[in-house]
């Protein structure tokens, strides 16, 4: 760090509780989300209970054990605003503490801020370089966006985050409190893949083409579809989250981007998240890239790449193709995410995919997920309109420009052989056709 800029970081810099003491009643804060949580503040905003009120804190997918989740009576001070539920979120619903902020990615910070601004942004950073430059290296989904329209800009340093390129530079002079907290990054460890998903895994590969440009999501499946993609050649990644599974296939030479029309050469996307592997490979690798959500998943730019192939994942399908994959009933389960983004951009992409993923059955193969209609109260996260293909482990339903009669047929042959007859009856007892 040169001198030039050591004093003014010096005369910002500031403990966890001097932030924390300067949050008010009714207080608007934007933090960082999932692996860009500034885990210092997080840690410390459960201080604000006995004296402040009616504090919002905006973020998602928290990754760590934050005293204010399981502090009895917390939601009497503060509200937990998640665009996105993680198994945190989720446990906290119950509670009045936490409250989903609907909508895509994409628009997410542009909606909030049409008619409320940060009273804070919390931003977790690499160690700023000689130039006074911080780096959002974790997510951008939102961020800057925020950072740009609050009040105070804090930044929390966390010397063990990696440095990422992109759109992702804050300047010391936009800052105007920096703190210092040194923590190991928030980790996901890979889930397990079993015959079920390996399957799905095989049946969503057929469908990727040499030099297609992908979107994965994160668990099990999508880690299965990037298993057997190891023997494509020159595919792309334009997609919301970054994971292992893209820095696998980067490493084996399956990734080039060469053939991308937006960003050739680029990995893009808006938020990283999985393994300390993936931390050390995206850290100062020029063929990573970070930008806004807003740019990232705009439809009309993924469109841009042709063959651009986005694979998402669900709780249910109906036998029309309606795809339910953040609620079962009224109850949050997760959230749309960029969802319907990645996936009306991949349709807008000349030769692109929208493929949704899911196991075949629920609760140990209890209840089936292809269904005939929707619950009352789930939330429709795409529509049937915006849905190529359906995939589980018994195949591949082949849902666009299909009339409903054949959507009806297609599906039921991907769904488990146990509850074939049964979708049948309800669909001609319903008229589905």
């Amino acid at each position: 760090m040169e001198s030039a800029y050591l004093k003014d970081y010096q005369e910002r810099l500031r403990s966890v509780e001097q932030i924390i003491d300067m949050i008010h009643d009714g207080a608007f804060i934007s933090a960082g989300q999932f692996a860009g949580n500034p885990q210092g503040l997080l840690s410390g905003i459960h201080r604000i209970q006995s004296r402040a009120r009616n504090v919002t804190l905006q973020s998602s997918f928290l990754m760590g054990d934050y005293p204010f989740l399981a502090e009895p009576g917390m939601e009497e001070s503060l509200l937990l605003e998640a665009w996105f539920y993680g198994a945190k979120e989720r446990a906290a619903h119950p509670t009045g503490l936490v409250s989903l902020m609907p909508g895509g990615l994409g628009l997410l910070a542009a909606k909030k801020l049409s008619y409320q601004r940060p009273t804070m942004f919390w931003g977790m950073s690499s160690p700023m370089d000689s130039h006074g430059n911080f780096n959002l290296g974790m997510s951008v989904a939102y961020e800057m966006d925020m950072l740009e329209a609050a009040d105070i800009v804090v930044i929390e340093v966390n010397d063990q985050a990696p440095r990422v390129f992109g759109g992702n530079t804050v300047h010391l002079r936009d800052v105007d409190f920096v703190v210092e907290h040194s923590a190991p990054m928030p980790t996901t460890s890979p889930a397990p893949i079993g015959e079920a998903e390996d399957a799905i895994g095989r049946h969503v590969a057929s469908l990727i083409e040499d030099g297609a440009c992908i979107q994965l999501g994160i668990g099990n499946i999508p880690d299965a579809v990037g298993n057997h993609l190891s023997d494509k050649n020159d595919l792309g990644v334009h997609t919301e989250l970054i994971t292992d599974s893209m820095a696998r296939l980067w490493e084996q030479g399956v990734i080039t981007n060469q053939h991308k029309k937006l960003w050739p050469g680029k990995m893009i996307g808006t938020l990283v998240l999985g393994s300390q592997a993936l931390y050390d490979f995206i850290d100062d690798n020029p063929q990573v890239e970070l930008h806004r959500g807003s740019i990232v998943n705009n439809p009309y730019l993924i469109a841009m790449n042709d063959n651009q192939v986005s694979v998402n994942t669900a709780l249910q399908v109906d036998l029309t193709g309606a795809v339910a994959s953040e609620s079962i009933g009224p109850r949050q389960f997760s959230a749309t995410g960029g969802q319907f983004e990645t996936a009306y951009g991949a349709q807008l992409s000349r030769g692109g995919k929208s493929i949704i993923a899911l196991h075949a059955t629920a609760k140990n193969g209890a209840i089936s997920t292809i269904i005939p209609t929707m619950e009352s109260g789930t939330v429709t996260t795409l529509s049937r309109n915006d849905v190529d293909y359906v995939v589980t482990e018994f195949g591949i339903a082949p849902l666009r420009g299909r009339p409903i009669r054949e959507r009806v047929e297609n599906l039921i042959s991907i769904a488990h052989p146990k509850f074939r007859d049964q979708l049948r009856c309800q669909a001609k007892e319903l008229r589905i056709w």
